[in-house]
């Protein structure tokens, strides 16, 4: 599947990038290969996330550019210095796990210095200090790791790396250990701490939210290649790919027949009803595609009754299931050629709930719609990611 990169142009393969850079970069494992003839370019100071369900090349890639895999083929660079087969300790990165594994004998303050004590730095104390303060942890310095929560230890590794002013702090799935409440809080702490710090960060999760919530930058990847990239909000209202529409929240997808491609609207026979998509969000090459709308953008209103999104009005829908989520009440509504599609509605009390088998009327706003080949699998990546 082709790479789409949504970034800025990339500058000419030398020294003068200052960032991270990955070119054709490929890891295999015997016949399996993990990461296929891979770029990507990450902006010094930039926060990127790599985004995949488990198996996709995600970790493989953060591994290489730790230094604890060698690429099978391909270059790395970082700051323009040629890093594909340096040692771990001779690269200007860091690295947090999930496991944070700090020195349970050191208190709090020495496992932050210990990266200086080693290399014998004179201003220490001041250095530490600064960090401690930055992960807000001052008042914990004298304490054992087991003595912290699981979010305060994490803080505690994120300083410990931090410290050694890394060009690139690797994130490889820090929050995974942690409660959704505690994980929630610690998404906007790393954040805070990137944006202060101004380091480039590079993180792998199979969590979409926590890449949403916290990257500038989000990259797909799906069997060892990206999918798509581009900042969070593009990637959601304008996937360029079936698993990148399922993958990121949730989509309905729709077999659709184009009549007629205009500048700057597409034209498309759905099952019968003529719909619209902007050309901009139209990614089919053929003359048959998916139509793409996600749940929240879908209104549902009794027959007849006028909705607020004038342009596309489908008729005949069946409730067949309701589910009350507390902000929102969540619809599967049958439509007349068979298909189900799900809906969101938000609670605002402006709307009645509709019972299962209730007849409704569906409708959304052709500029919300996408369209995507026809050709590639309306199921893929729509499997989330296995059970943590």
């Amino acid at each position: 599947m082709s790479q789409v990169a949504e970034q800025e142009p990339a500058a000419a393969d030398g020294e003068s990038y200052d960032g991270l850079r990955l070119r054709n970069v490929t890891k295999s494992f015997g016949a399996f290969t993990a990461v296929d003839d891979l770029d990507l370019d990450v902006p010094s100071g930039s926060f990127i996330a790599l985004l995949g369900p488990s198996g996709c090349g995600k970790t493989t890639t953060l591994r290489m550019v730790a230094g604890l895999e060698t690429p099978t083929a391909g270059s790395i660079t970082l700051a323009g210095q040629d890093i594909t087969y340096a040692k771990p300790y001779q690269r200007p990165v860091n690295t947090v796990f999930q496991s944070y594994a700090l020195f349970p004998h050191l208190d709090i303050y020495e496992n932050v210095a210990f990266g200086l004590r080693r290399r014998k730095r004179h201003d220490v104390d001041a250095t530490v200090r600064e960090m401690l303060e930055l992960v807000e942890l001052t008042s914990q310095a004298r304490k054992k790791p087991a003595q912290l929560s699981g979010g305060q230890q994490q803080r505690v590794a994120l300083a410990r790396a931090l410290i050694n002013k890394p060009e690139v702090l690797l994130l490889d799935e820090p929050l995974g250990a942690l409660d959704l409440k505690l994980r929630r809080s610690m998404q906007l702490e790393i954040k805070r701490i990137q944006t202060e710090v101004g380091l480039t960060f590079v993180h792998v999760t199979h969590d979409q939210e926590e890449a949403m919530t916290m990257a500038d930058t989000v990259a797909v990847m799906n069997a060892g290649v990206i999918e798509q990239m581009g900042a969070p909000a593009d990637l959601y209202e304008n996937p360029q790919s079936t698993f990148v529409a399922n993958f990121l929240g949730q989509s309905n997808l729709i077999e659709g027949t184009i009549t007629n491609r205009a500048a700057d609207l597409v034209t498309v026979d759905m099952h019968g009803i003529g719909v619209s998509v902007p050309a901009e969000r139209c990614h089919a090459d053929s003359d048959k595609g998916w139509i793409g709308i996600r749940p929240e953008k879908v209104l549902i209103g009794e027959p007849g009754e006028e909705l607020d999104a004038p342009g596309n009005t489908i008729p005949g829908g069946v409730v067949t299931d309701v589910s009350f989520v507390g902000v929102s009440t969540q619809y599967l509504v049958r439509m007349p050629w068979g298909q189900e599609l799900s809906v969101f509605q938000q609670n605002t009390g402006r709307h009645q709930i509709f019972a299962p088998g209730a007849k409704v009327e569906l409708s959304w706003r052709p500029e919300y719609a996408f369209l995507l080949d026809f050709s590639q699998d309306a199921s893929a990546g729509s499997q989330k990611v296995d059970a943590e």
